[in-house]
This record gives structure tokens, sequence and C-alpha cells, in this order.
């Protein structure tokens, strides 16, 4: 049975974000001019208004800042999954992502609780999901 839910549509400026996720590496845009990472991708980076961006693999590690537990199916193809976490992840290199927070019941999630990036095969793409650290 295929995954019924979304597949991702790359953007020009997001492209190196998901080719570097079908790889299984978390990249990140970087300022060179102010030497910041940021997330979301765009042209120029938020902090500074810089354009000398690079992109560079992350660790792939972070905590959760906050999180919901989602127990409604928010459109067709969710319903066998819900409930579910969506948490909001400060990354080790600064920036905060949203991702779905995986292989963690509901009831254990946590603001502070340490976390590690994997990815989840979806269609043709893999999309970058968080799971409670190794040790926890």
């Amino acid at each position: 049975m295929t995954d019924p839910r979304p597949v991702p549509v790359p953007a020009a400026s997001s492209a190196p974000y998901w080719e570097g996720a079908a790889q299984g590496r978390l990249l990140l845009p970087f300022c060179s001019d102010c030497a910041r990472h940021f997330f979301y991708p765009r042209a120029w980076c938020p902090v500074c208004m810089g354009r000398n961006l690079v992109w560079r693999e992350a660790s792939g590690r972070g905590t959760v800042h906050t999180f919901s537990v989602v127990h409604a199916a928010p459109a067709v193809g969710f319903e066998g999954q819900v409930p579910y976490v969506i948490a909001v992840i400060d990354l080790a290199e600064g920036p905060r992502m949203m991702a779905n927070l995986v292989n963690c019941a509901p009831e254990a999630a946590r603001v502070g609780l340490p976390v590690r990036v994997v990815f989840e095969q979806r269609g043709e793409m893999r999309v970058p999901q968080f799971t409670p650290a190794d040790g926890y």
C-alpha cells in the first residue's frame, strides 16, 4: 500500500535541502556574511540580509522547544497517523524547524526533550523527522 500523505514539492530555493534529505543528511543554509545558520531556506539571510550563502550539514541534534499532539486527522491520508506529535525543534546550530516527533508516545513528549533527526520515506522523497536522542 502506498503512503497517502502528501509528498513535498521542492522549490528552487529548497532543492539542496531536499537533495540532502534524499541522502540522509540534514542540510541548512549558512550565511557567510554573519556566520549563522538559518531555516527555512530562502535567497537571503534573515539576520543580516546577506546573500553570501552556502549549505552546510547540520549535526541533526536538537531539543523540543514546543509541541502539540494531533488527535484529529488534518487532511485525507493522515487518518491512520493520529495521534501524532508535531514539534518545533531548537537545532544545535541555532535555527528552529518544525517536524513530526516519531518513535515517541505522545505522553512521553516534553519541552526540552533531546532529539535527533531521522528520515521518513514518503513517496519518492525522504522527509526529516525527529526521534528521542540515543540514551533517552
